[in-house]
């Protein structure tokens, strides 16, 4: 992957405190050289800390909840209902936080697809 590594960077979030990139996970629960599958856990009000993803990834939501998204560089966040068996696709992009906003445990799988991010070729 071309482009400057976040990872090496002095980070700051939105406050201006300094910042420490997290796993995008919790847990892996399954690689090979083409996907990386994360476990995700949430309770009510608990963070995922500020991550990076470096890889494609399909998020499928084992349990429900209503989740805020924040960007490292501030703004608004992003509010979004991941219903049971929702699946999403995203593209690497910001560095971010997720939060459960809701009042119910969010749980997921998260599949970063390696074979179109780090092992690309």
């Amino acid at each position: 992957m071309t482009g400057p590594d976040p990872a090496n960077e002095p980070l700051t979030g939105p406050d201006g405190a300094p910042v420490t990139l997290g796993p995008v996970g919790q847990e892996i629960v399954f690689e090979n050289e083409q996907v990386r599958v994360w476990e995700i856990e949430l309770t009510p009000g608990q963070s995922q800390p500020w991550h990076h993803h470096l890889n494609p990834y399909l998020v499928i939501a084992l349990e429900a909840a209503d989740n805020r998204i924040d960007s490292i560089k501030g703004g608004e966040p992003r509010l979004v209902h991941e219903a049971v068996g929702g699946v999403v696709y995203r593209e690497p992009g910001e560095i971010h936080m997720l939060t459960n906003h809701g009042d119910t445990r969010y749980r997921c799988r998260l599949v970063e697809l390696k074979c179109l991010g780090e092992n690309r070729g």
